[in-house]
């Protein structure tokens, strides 16, 4: 009897059909490898909360989801629109302090200040960043940069909103685990919401601002409108990680404007990939945890954070989701001739 002859064949062969993004699937082992990456995903953000020994990286997990917030909103402005934004800490500022008043002064509670932070946040970041829009590249950066150090000296010279002292007295959540999976709920309906939108007519009219503004003038659409949407979208991220935030540490103040909310989601964006959106996750996920551990060195822990980052990108300068995919698109099994 003959025996029967195999040979080895990529898993991904027979799934790809027409693009990226269109797929015939054969069987359930197929579904499976397509799902498995963000089954892990989703299922990894959720059990995190369960295996942290101690409050303490408890609470770290949850300052990981509002970088990880900031992370995708540059990631969403840099990759799809070509905004390079460095105002982050601008975004979180503004969401906090809105969430800080309507819960002191109006006496809301988290479940509506987080909601209304996060919407009239963006609606005030979409304004008064909408004279920067025709702004490109390195200039767009230096001004978005500029936003959150003006806001905190304004705060701090007319003394208003708690000046340097801040606003205490602001409601937590109920308990740590509404806190911790409401940001982690949070990151994931945002990563998956991005997604999806990148992919639908408004996400290619992204993309196509980013490459050709001038074709898209021409085919008769206004560019500052649709980047405006994006500015919304991305400053809903920041004021919603900012809002959260205030609630976590119950206080709100000009330390909410710190540059570390906008150079931290950068350098978590480098190492976990650009433009995969899963990628800048990935990265908040590998140097929060790192910067906490290297607390322990003092000032000496910017060296080590620095080398760290300088290893990433000059070894991995592609990001680790991208290295990653490629090595899992690669995987083969035995196939019969």
């Amino acid at each position: 009897m003959k025996s029967e002859q195999k040979r080895q064949e990529r898993i991904d062969r027979g799934i790809k059909v027409r693009s990226e993004n269109i797929y015939a699937l054969m069987s359930w082992r197929e579904l499976a490898y397509l799902a498995a990456p963000r089954l892990a995903l989703i299922l990894g953000m959720l059990i995190l909360p369960l295996v942290m020994p101690g409050t303490y990286w408890q609470r770290v997990i949850s300052i990981v989801c509002i970088y990880a917030l900031l992370a995708l909103s540059f990631d969403f402005l840099a990759h799809f629109l070509g905004l390079v934004s460095l105002g982050g800490a601008f975004f979180t500022g503004v969401g906090g302090y809105l969430a800080a008043i309507m819960n002191t002064s109006w006496g809301l509670p988290p479940a509506l200040t987080i909601p209304l932070a996060t919407v009239a946040g963006a609606c005030i970041c979409t304004l008064v960043l909408l004279p920067c829009l025709p702004l490109r590249g390195v200039y767009f950066a230096i001004v978005t940069l500029m936003y959150p150090l003006a806001f905190a000296r304004v705060i701090e010279a007319l003394d208003i909103f708690g000046g340097t002292d801040g606003i205490t007295g602001i409601d937590s959540f109920v308990n740590r685990w509404v806190e911790q999976y409401l940001v982690i709920s949070a990151v994931l309906l945002v990563l998956f919401g991005l997604r999806r939108l990148v992919n639908l007519d408004l996400g290619l009219v992204f993309r196509a601002v980013k490459d050709n503004d001038q074709a898209v003038k021409a085919s008769g659409m206004s560019v500052t409108r649709y980047k405006a949407i994006a500015v919304f979208i991305g400053s809903a991220m920041g004021c919603l990680s900012g809002a959260c935030l205030v609630h976590i540490y119950m206080w709100s103040g000009i330390s909410l404007f710190a540059l570390d909310f906008s150079i931290l989601p950068i350098a978590a964006t480098v190492i976990g990939g650009a433009g995969t959106l899963a990628g800048p996750v990935l990265g908040c996920l590998i140097l929060v945890p790192v910067s906490e551990l290297l607390r322990a060195f003092g000032t000496l822990r910017i060296v080590f954070y620095a080398l760290i980052l300088m290893a990433f990108v000059v070894f991995r300068s592609e990001g680790l989701l991208v290295y990653g995919r490629r090595k899992y698109e690669q995987f083969e099994r035995w196939t019969s001739v």
